[in-house]
């Protein structure tokens, strides 16, 4: 019997503004002309987005010729990208609230982002996830992007949700990716899919929110606030029945967003308490 719940979040346009866009733009980049002109003629030769992307930002660099994308580029813009409202206290609020009412239970946070991993993994809430799996590149010797290390997209991510479902985390099941494809026993699990609450806004998380919520979690759509035109796509997510709520992505004290997600570890952590009173006689 597990007394863990696990809070997963999307990345860009879910805690963050879009970081790449945000990255190509500190270089210089029209990000407008990257989208339109150099991705969108690929997905339309029926390229899946995420190495669509990957692939045009490595072109992208071998053009600039001296003034390549390092990794070193991509670590500093994760260092100081900005942050949707009230991001950067989210974890202590959320982790105190859950141990005020059911001190048992242990929460814990993850990141699943298409992004780029060397961008999220030098943000400044970085510290605050248990685990983070996203797109990643390989280096020549100079530091720049050479090739498509790993692709996270669409059902990739829910992949990962397997990962934490069975405890497969952490340095001991690095370079083990056939690990997830372990059996384990329904009382060894240790995150039931019904005890995982899932953020995100866009369609690469759509097999996420399906699996969770039809487990008997909770899916959370959200837009961001200074990108109106994205809330009618997110609409779609409840339209379909995909999400459990649909709001800004915003994470102060007054936000919808919060008190939701509030409700819904508390409602899940009441839960694992009953289940593990239950299960201990």
């Amino acid at each position: 019997m597990s007394d863990v719940i696990a809070l997963i979040f999307d990345f860009d346009d879910t805690l963050a503004p879009d970081s790449t866009s945000g990255f190509l733009e500190s270089i210089g980049v029209d990000t407008q002309q990257f989208w339109t002109k150099r991705v969108d003629p690929l997905l339309h030769e029926d390229w899946d987005p995420v190495p669509a992307y990957l692939h045009e930002m490595i072109q992208l660099s071998r053009e600039r010729g001296d003034a390549p994308i390092t990794q070193e580029k991509l670590q500093q813009w994760g260092a100081s990208l900005p942050l949707h409202a009230g991001v950067d206290t989210l974890f202590s609020r959320l982790r105190d609230q859950v141990r005020r009412v059911h001190p048992q239970v242990q929460l814990e946070f993850y990141l699943i982002s298409s992004g780029i991993g060397d961008v999220v993994r030098h943000t400044r809430i970085a510290h605050e996830f248990t685990a983070i799996w996203a797109s990643e590149f390989i280096y020549d010797e100079q530091g720049a992007i050479t090739f498509p290390r790993r692709i996270v997209s669409f059902t990739d991510k829910t992949r990962y949700l397997f990962h934490i479902q069975k405890g497969i985390v952490g340095p001991s099941f690095v370079g083990k990716p056939f690990e997830v494809n372990r059996k384990v026993s329904e009382e060894r699990l240790r995150v039931p899919f019904d005890q995982m609450v899932f953020v995100g806004d866009g369609y690469t998380d759509i097999p996420c929110f399906s699996l969770i919520r039809s487990s008997g979690g909770f899916a959370f759509g959200v837009w961001d606030p200074k990108h109106r035109d994205k809330r009618s796509r997110a609409w779609g997510f409840i339209e379909d029945g995909r999400v459990s709520n649909l709001n800004q992505a915003r994470y102060d004290d007054d936000a919808e967003l919060y008190q939701w997600l509030e409700e819904a570890l508390t409602s899940l952590a009441g839960r694992v308490a009953l289940k593990s009173r239950v299960y201990r006689g």
